[in-house]
């Protein structure tokens, strides 16, 4: 650990007084891979146990630089075999990781996997048009940056590539999940039958029942989006930001969820078009 430690501070102090070129890659290159090990294991014990051990580092040189000698030995010791704890723990997905890189497979966010993100579109949209033609309730969650797992834990644990034959078994009714909310996260059905909060907000029309209520609610306290298929009209809404947006159509449900899914690519003529039209606008305002 004290060698980790005693390497950790050698590079700071090069990196603070002899900066070279070679020094700004070798830093892009390691935040690249830290990032890429956060992508990994984001929602995964692993990734908890691994910013764990992160923030045991950090506190056992900020101790040694304080000259908390105590606290210092005791995390030292804590974590002088960290190396082969991190393995064990980490087998599983380590073995994984491996695989993906084996097969060439990608570490890109969803969102840039055009392909993927043009299934989902598909699969999601024919879903919920299916359940408004049908007049079948369904209120589907997806969730954005902030963390859902409260209300995961409340229902039951999927796990499952999304599929639009999926979700619309799954608010089938007289089926034992049909009443609460899908969640989705990512490209995967984490959870259905999950219970909301109900929104408070005493605007609301009497027309709009608990399903409604409980999309509001849950977009009231987080940045989720949330689709609702009304069970009396076959209304499709979306509820986003505490707001409830009703009456979307089939082109409405594919920019919301393209919005989501599908981003295009930032390129030069993108670029240079997008500053062209700024100095426009700033010119004529003057």
């Amino acid at each position: 650990m004290k060698t980790i430690i005693s390497s950790i501070e050698s590079f700071f102090w090069n990196l603070f007084n002899r900066v070279q070129f070679k020094d700004v890659i070798d830093i892009l290159i390691i935040a690249l891979l830290l990032y890429k090990v956060f992508q990994l294991t984001r929602q995964t014990r692993a990734g908890q146990v691994f910013r764990g051990f992160l923030l045991l580092i950090f506190i056992n040189w900020l101790s040694g630089f304080l000259g908390l000698k105590a606290l210092n030995w005791l995390i030292m010791n804590v974590v002088s075999n960290g190396a082969i704890v991190l393995l064990i723990l980490f087998q599983p997905e380590l073995r994984r990781a491996l695989e993906q890189i084996g097969r060439g497979a990608r570490f890109g966010h969803l969102s840039e996997n055009l392909d993927e993100g043009s299934r989902i579109v598909f699969e999601v949209s024919q879903a919920v048009l299916s359940l408004s033609r049908r007049r079948v309730g369904a209120l589907i969650v997806f969730e954005q940056r902030t963390g859902l797992r409260d209300f995961v834990d409340t229902g039951t644990p999927i796990d499952s590539k999304i599929s639009g034959p999926l979700i619309s078994n799954i608010f089938e009714p007289n089926t034992p999940l049909h009443d609460g909310a899908v969640i989705i996260r990512d490209d995967r059905i984490v959870a259905a039958g999950c219970v909301l909060t109900l929104s408070d907000n005493s605007s609301l029309g009497r027309e709009l029942g608990t399903r409604h209520r409980a999309g509001l609610g849950v977009t009231e306290g987080t940045d989720a989006i949330v689709l609702i298929v009304s069970e009396e009209t076959g209304i499709i809404s979306m509820a986003q930001a505490g707001r409830l947006t009703r009456h979307l159509d089939a082109e409405a449900l594919n920019r919301v969820l393209s919005g989501m899914y599908k981003h295009d690519k930032m390129t030069f003529k993108k670029a240079a078009g997008m500053i062209r039209d700024a100095f426009g606008r700033k010119g004529a305002r003057e």
